[in-house]
């Protein structure tokens, strides 16, 4: 199965002169840094033990530089009628290492993960406010679905976004 989104504008060199990072399966050592980056980037973040329960999903991936890791994203499949449906959970970047691409380059990873696990579709959701999020989403083909109204705790709305292989 092939894939082939659309490139957002992936850098290959960040602001400060350091090269992409390495982006890997996340492993246990990698928790309290990913936790960290949640933390810093939503105003209701994960717990930290919901990681742990995904450390075996294809789809958790870190970028990893020379300060640690610096953005993750948490894929992962869900059954669907026989064929199942790609689900990117949650995908942030480290507050000062934003605007290189590494969301970019971390997205089009979980994708080709999933793209592995034989999906036919994969969803998210993200806050009908987060334009910098749909933006990113619509590079890579996804759609708006349907609303989901006041789904998080702060009464915000999601958009639900399909992209299909």
């Amino acid at each position: 199965m092939s894939l082939d989104p659309i490139r957002v504008g992936v850098t290959t060199i960040s602001p400060g002169g350091t090269s992409d990072p390495e982006i890997r399966p996340a492993v246990r050592a990698d928790l309290l840094e990913v936790f960290r980056i949640e933390q810093a980037s939503f105003p209701q973040p994960w717990p930290f033990g919901a990681f742990e329960g995904f450390l075996d999903a294809p789809g958790f991936l870190v970028a990893v530089a020379e300060d640690g890791v610096v953005g993750y994203v948490v894929a992962d499949t869900v059954p669907n009628h026989g064929r199942p449906l790609g689900h990117v959970k949650d995908i942030a970047v480290r507050p000062d290492r934003r605007g290189e691409g590494i969301g970019a380059s971390l997205l089009q990873r979980a994708l080709s993960a999933l793209a592995g696990q034989d999906v036919s579709r994969v969803k998210l959701e993200v806050r009908a406010g987060n334009e910098p999020a749909i933006r990113l989403y619509r590079g890579f083909g996804f759609s708006h679905h349907h609303t989901v109204p006041r789904y998080y705790d702060d009464g915000e709305d999601a958009l639900v976004m399909l992209r299909g292989f």
